[in-house]
């Protein structure tokens, strides 16, 4: 993968956490830097650990399907994009409900769970990578700085851009990763035949 692809990856993983935290900004009261670089650091590491994860258990897999490996990573990053799409057009669950009633809580363990829930296709990402010729140290490494700018990003404009914002991100997330997945497919391709 080259520079650029790692770059574009890493940005395509933090966009359902920056969405996220664009949620959240919105709900809380005046978000301090210091709470948004706090959510960031929670996100960015969790955002970095996940594609480790994957790609580790990706490597144990690999050598059952090295014939075919660049199909797997084609459709794991094809199915993420399509899946980040369809996730950007629904609406916010949270919207007009009884959240507004009370106050929501931002602890520690509901930022890393809603990290965790936005880091699955980070792992997923990661078991795709195990199938290229890719060090995952500097992937896990641009995924986590990129949701860790993200999600600080995203909740210090929450308040002003609202869910829409981290919804079309979103979206963009998605038709990132589906051209990754093509050129990986077209690369392995073009170089078989």
């Amino acid at each position: 993968m080259s520079p650029l692809s790692i770059l574009l990856v890493g940005f395509a993983m933090s966009t359902d956490a920056f969405a996220a935290a664009v949620g959240k900004g919105a709900a809380m009261r005046k978000p301090r830097f210091a709470d948004a670089l706090r959510a960031g650091l929670i996100f960015g590491v969790i955002e970095a650990i996940t594609p480790i994860i994957g790609w580790l258990l990706g490597r144990a897999a690999s050598q059952y399907v090295e014939a075919f490996d660049h199909w797997i990573a084609f459709v794991l990053l094809g199915a993420l994009g399509v899946h980040m799409i369809l996730a950007g057009f629904k609406p916010n669950e949270e919207e007009g409900g009884e959240a507004s009633a009370e106050k929501p809580r931002h602890g520690f363990w509901t930022l890393a769970a809603t990290g965790f829930a936005t880091s699955i296709d980070a792992m997923a990402i990661g078991v795709g990578l195990a199938f290229l010729d890719v060090h995952i140290g500097v992937v896990a490494l641009v995924i986590g700085l990129c949701t860790l700018t993200m999600v600080t990003l995203g909740i210090m404009l929450g308040r002003v851009l609202g869910a829409l914002a981290g919804k079309r991100a979103e979206i963009v997330g998605g038709v990132i990763l589906i051209i990754i997945g093509c050129t990986i497919l077209y690369e392995h391709l073009s170089a078989a035949g």
